[in-house]
């Protein structure tokens, strides 16, 4: 009976090893790699700036320029988003339903807003207008997203599933076609 303790207590502590060993290899492949949330808050800075610009340009040309650099950041950051961080969040429960489709609806007005905007004559009352209204909306949109969407995501999902969620994220941008 004494080695049937000695082999349980050295098989125990072989799995705790092991264990120990693979938690280990799992925190190295992740360890340096960003988080999807680290990704979001750069990119939502990005596209704040560039509406920002936009915001207090008087000249036509560069308004034109900054809503090409905004189309081109703002859809494939919304279309992956939705696909990757939105679709996980509107797998859990309860309220996080909510909040997943008020994402989507926030990021269709945007959109809206945007095609709106790329038709307008730069440097216009009316096209002042639509600029306004989209800083606005992203401002409001990003603001509830960082709050909201992301207690979601840091409650529901480890590190490594952040990680995962951020390399998916960053290859479904890459298909999304802006036209």
């Amino acid at each position: 009976m004494h080695t049937e303790g000695n082999t349980a207590m050295t098989i125990r502590t072989s799995i705790e090893k092991a264990s120990k060993s693979v938690l280990g290899a799992i925190a190295l492949q992740t360890e340096g790699q960003p988080d999807i949330l680290e990704t979001l808050q750069a990119e939502h800075d990005e596209v704040q700036q560039l509406l920002e610009n936009l915001a207090k340009s008087d000249n036509g040309r560069d308004q034109k320029a900054l809503v090409s650099k905004i189309k081109a950041a703002l859809v494939p950051h919304t279309k992956a988003e939705e696909k990757i961080v939105y679709d996980a969040v509107l797998a859990l429960k309860g309220a996080a339903k909510v909040d997943g489709n008020e994402g989507y609806i926030e990021h269709g007005l945007a959109s809206e807003t945007l095609k709106k905007l790329e038709k307008l004559t730069a440097n216009t009352p009316e096209f002042k207008a639509a600029a306004k209204v989209l800083k606005e909306l992203v401002d409001h949109h990003i603001k509830e997203e960082e709050s909201n969407i992301w207690a979601r995501v840091k409650e529901n999902f480890s590190d490594e599933q952040r990680a995962r969620m951020n390399r998916d994220f960053l290859m479904a941008k890459k298909k999304v076609k802006v036209s």
